[in-house]
């Protein structure tokens, strides 16, 4: 008869790593390539060959993960507008006032725009959604909705002028932020990009902000 193990607080050691543990770090190693690929050259030069060789695997290895360079773009955006809400959460947790809320998130979303290849490549990707021909996230729409609600806390709260119209002063804040980043990213390759943000950042809000 083999033997069982009877005590119940020990378990058997794993010899390795569960399927679905490892094919999730795989899809998000090939996804992290595949942005850096499509920041740098742009949708219609990546291949998939390209991510392949950045992320040292096989071309069947990440076909195998992602059916075409169409499905990866897409998934690449997804990734991107993923990122929002989690910043936004993690701003709104450190309870500051609603006028330190409103230019953290400003803040930090500058700073992944300078530095995470996943917002990168998504931004380019959604400059080149033509080229994709995908019903991507329709670009800016959140971005306005949600600063227009943070600048509506701080006008409450006194922080800003009362007669500070939020729709106004978002679509004014986006616009001039992806303006900003855009022209970094010609310029330097957003070497300025936290230069360019807070001189926008410091010359939009000097109006409003109440001392």
């Amino acid at each position: 008869m083999r033997a069982t193990n009877s005590n119940p607080g020990t378990t058997q050691p794993a010899t390795s790593q569960p399927k679905q543990e490892r094919s999730r770090r795989t899809k998000a190693q090939i996804l992290t390539a595949a942005a850096e690929v499509f920041a740098e050259q742009g949708y219609p030069t990546v291949t998939l060959q390209d991510v392949a060789d950045r992320v040292g695997m096989t071309k069947g290895a990440v076909y195998f993960h992602y059916a075409n360079k169409h499905v990866l773009a897409i998934a690449v955006v997804e990734e991107h507008y993923r990122r929002w809400p989690e910043l936004v959460e993690r701003v709104r947790a450190s309870e500051g006032t609603p006028l330190d809320i409103l230019l953290a998130v400003l803040d930090g979303t500058a700073e992944a725009f300078r530095g995470d290849s996943v917002v990168q490549a998504g931004a380019r990707l959604q400059i080149e959604r033509s080229l994709i021909g995908a019903d991507l996230p329709k670009p800016y729409e959140w971005w306005r909705e949600m600063l227009a609600a943070l600048i509506a806390d701080a006008r409450d709260a006194g922080q800003l002028r009362a007669d500070t119209d939020p729709k106004v002063l978002a679509r004014v804040v986006v616009s001039a932020f992806f303006g900003v980043q855009h022209i970094s990213d010609v310029l330097t390759e957003r070497a300025d990009m936290m230069e360019r943000y807070l001189e926008m950042r410091d010359a939009v809000f000097k109006g409003f902000i109440v001392d």
